[in-house]
């Protein structure tokens, strides 16, 4: 039998069952009525119509004379006690022709995968089930393209679980009668919590495998062997080999999936990925806090806040995109430095120090609008408690005004962004947290402020938007003002007006009512804001 992990060739497969059986383990995958109750106790109907999609594809397999195998994530997620959103379906001891025969009498095949020998049927929610071939992955040049892939109905399970990552991933199923087959050991390191390397050889051929170690850590709780965690330090520096975009995905991932972010981070920063691509983040873990956290390492104060982002993610239940974007500006947060200044919206904010977080998203090749919606958020994620502090402790009455403007000067963020952002913030100082500072007047444990400031920009309907001008141009125009430079200025002081005086368009054109000249109206109007 030649090489399984170089392109399998056999010579002879006369023992092949044989082989297979000896790795059958004790453990037993779910029965298809047991499997579909538990996706209907979660609510995943559509998982379910793909789940018995899958179990038809799987007879029909059979009765052509085949055997049709679960492999990969369904079943890791399985024995880990969660649902895969995906279903991946080997098939052996059948030609491809007939194979694609089969999978097109169940469903429209999608073309993308056809290339590697994979038939992917797709269903709502995302949800996907791949057909194919046992088959071999060699390296032939850089990047995630440059594999040679090589299919073979009569390869082992054994063999084919080869080209696998991790063991965790190696573990097959028989759907239909629980029969599960572990060639290398995946049973014993899942319930173990262990990820280790399938082949040393092979794991080397991608890099991306060590991004994938990262986040299946922090999805499973899992720690490297020893083994395991030299053959992935030594790979970190072909990390550039990979393309930004799979990068994101991997990040996604990470953060969407997993419980606990900050083991995969640690992770990261422990087999020197961090230092490697990104190190904003190894020289923000050798700052110590400033103003708000001095009292503990920024990286330590970033771990704990994803925890809570994560948390809060479950609790809010947010769409995935706006899930990233907060965990997102969660890590990035501690990559800024300084408040925007909460002053007049005739008045410029402050500087806002965001160069190292803007290298990461851009790094990871964040699309531009969850970019800027990132950036708008962690240079003000102090307001929410500072100026609950203000109204609640320090007696300065918080007005309509200074909420009109946070919600102008987060934007495009919102005030809805802002407080889970600044909630997670807070709880991750957890016990680092002292009394000496204003803002953590408030109990470790919660933050009030995420719903006082919440309810108050409700109460002003800018929750989810900004809160705009008093006035636009063409009330400036209808007013016989002739239209120029001077329109800014005029709209941002009846803003002003507005939330300090609490003016209404009509008061502000009484101020100014029988003036044509536009300086002279400026500067009445800047009188009567500082009156």
């Amino acid at each position: 039998m030649g090489d399984p992990r170089r392109g399998y060739a056999p010579q002879d497969v006369r023992d092949k069952t044989e082989k297979d059986e000896k790795i059958v383990s004790s453990e037993r995958f779910p029965g298809p009525e047991a499997y579909k109750t538990r996706l209907l106790e979660l609510g995943l109907e559509e998982h379910v119509r793909a789940y018995d999609k899958v179990l038809d594809v799987v007879s029909a397999i059979e009765a052509a004379g085949g055997r049709a195998l679960l492999v990969g994530g369904s079943v890791r997620d399985a024995l880990f006690g969660k649902v895969s959103k995906d279903f991946d379906v080997e098939v052996y001891g059948m030609e491809a022709g007939k194979i694609e025969e089969i999978v097109r009498a169940h469903g429209k095949v999608n073309e993308v995968g056809m290339a590697f020998g994979i038939l992917k049927l797709s269903f709502g929610e995302d949800i996907d089930v791949d057909v194919s071939l046992p088959r071999t992955d060699s390296k032939t040049g850089e990047g995630h393209t440059g594999f040679d892939v090589k299919t073979d109905p009569n390869m082992s399970i054994a063999d084919a679980a080869l080209r696998r990552d991790f063991t965790i991933n190696t573990v097959a199923a028989d759907p239909v009668r629980g029969t599960i087959y572990d060639a290398h050991g995946g049973v014993k390191d899942i319930h173990e919590r262990r990820l280790r390397v399938t082949d040393r050889e092979l794991f080397a051929d991608d890099p991306l495998r060590i991004l994938r170690g990262v986040q299946f850590i922090g999805r499973f709780g899992l720690e490297i062997d020893a083994d395991s965690f030299q053959i992935m330090q030594e790979m970190v520096p072909q990390l550039h080999e990979i393309s930004s975009e799979r990068f994101w995905e991997e990040w996604k991932k990470l953060f969407l999936k997993s419980e606990k972010p900050s083991l995969g981070l640690s992770a990261a920063m422990s087999l020197g990925v961090m230092r490697e691509m990104y190190p904003q983040f190894v020289e923000m873990r050798e700052d110590q806090q400033s103003d708000e956290h001095s009292d503990v390492d920024k990286w330590i104060h970033t771990l704990a806040s994803v925890d809570e982002a994560a948390k809060i993610v479950r609790r809010e239940q947010l769409p995935s995109k706006d899930a990233f974007m907060l965990m997102l500006a969660v890590m990035c947060s501690n990559l800024s430095r300084g408040d925007i200044s909460g002053g007049r919206a005739s008045e410029k904010p402050a500087t806002r120090n965001t160069e190292a977080a803007k290298r990461f998203l851009e790094s990871i090749k964040s699309d531009n609008k969850t970019r800027d919606l990132v950036l708008s958020l962690i240079t003000s994620r102090s307001v929410p408690g500072k100026l609950y502090v203000d109204d609640h402790v320090r007696g300065r009455v918080v007005t309509d005004g200074q909420i009109r403007r946070l919600a102008d000067q987060i934007h495009p963020a919102t005030i809805e962004q802002l407080v889970l952002l600044a909630e997670a913030d807070h709880l991750g100082r957890g016990v680092f947290s002292t009394d000496s500072r204003d803002d953590l007047i408030m109990p470790a444990d919660s933050f009030p402020a995420r719903d006082w400031l919440l309810a108050r920009a409700r109460e002003l309907g800018i929750e989810s938007k900004k809160a705009g001008s008093l006035i636009q141009g063409r009330d400036l125009i209808t007013a016989g003002f002739k239209p120029g430079t001077h329109f800014s200025r005029l709209i941002a002081l009846s803003s002003d007006l507005r939330d300090e005086k609490r003016f209404t368009s009509g008061q502000f054109f009484a101020t100014i009512d029988g003036i044509k000249d536009p300086g002279e109206a400026i500067e009445k109007l800047e009188r009567t804001l500082e009156s």
